[in-house]
């Protein structure tokens, strides 16, 4: 592990003591790298009127086309996992982002769809959003960017298993 002295992400949060361990590090690394892609996007979306979260449901929607989603497709999709999917559709809903409908085979089950404005914000922000991912891993080379993609993938198997676990 390198010397305190000599990691940017010590310097970037302050911290003065070395990490106990690489994995701790690690850890705390990919939280840091995590949040902040996420503000860079957050930076896209905000001005829009949408959150993150929002966003994702209607990338989800559009990919699901006219056939629609149950809601909890929809919560099991989303790349950071909420408890609030329903509030996350009211306010897209309150926006005319979605449409919901209850299903009338299963009363239980609400499926949603993305509506046309829906579609065209995400047509506005379609190109910035790439701009900003090619931004965000311009300092890796594409056999980089396939490396970090596998031990991400590695790291989420570990993840679930443990979450499976417990």
């Amino acid at each position: 592990m390198p010397a305190a002295a000599e990691s940017l992400l010590l310097q970037e949060i302050r911290q003065t003591k070395p990490f106990r361990t690489p994995s701790q590090e690690a850890a705390v690394a990919l939280m840091r790298t995590a949040d902040l892609i996420q503000r860079n996007y957050s930076r896209l979306v905000e001005p829009r009127g949408l959150t993150v979260q929002q966003y994702n449901v209607l990338r989800i929607l559009r990919g699901a086309g006219q056939t629609g989603l149950p809601t909890l497709d929809i919560g099991e999709r989303m790349i950071e996992q909420t408890p609030g999917i329903t509030r996350l559709l009211d306010r897209l809903e309150a926006k005319k982002m979605v449409r919901r409908q209850r299903s009338t085979q299963d009363r239980r089950q609400v499926f949603c769809w993305i509506t046309p404005a829906g579609l065209k914000l995400l047509a506005e922000i379609d190109a910035p959003i790439e701009q900003t991912g090619e931004a965000v891993f311009a300092k890796l080379d594409e056999a980089e960017i396939r490396a970090l993609i596998a031990k991400l993938e590695r790291l989420r198997q570990t993840l679930h298993t443990l979450l499976t676990a417990g």
